[in-house]
């Protein structure tokens, strides 16, 4: 759950569209939306991109570290 609400809230806090970040990762935004909820898991290349999107580790996006910046 760490990870749905960690990478929401990423993009909720920079104000970006599910769309926005379905076109940056070249996923349609039913595909984004359903990994938003937890429906579908993030594949790891994906979590790579939003981690280097975001300016993050993977490990902040899994709840590993609190530390934010990659």
């Amino acid at each position: 759950i760490k990870l749905i609400d960690t990478v929401r809230n990423l993009r909720i806090d920079r104000n970006l569209s599910q769309r926005e970040v379905a076109a940056l990762l070249n996923v349609r935004q039913n595909t984004y939306s359903q990994y938003e909820i937890g429906v579908l898991n993030y594949p790891i290349d994906v979590l790579i991109r939003l981690a280097c999107y975001y300016n993050t580790s993977v490990d902040y996006l899994l709840g590993l570290t609190d530390l934010e910046g990659g």
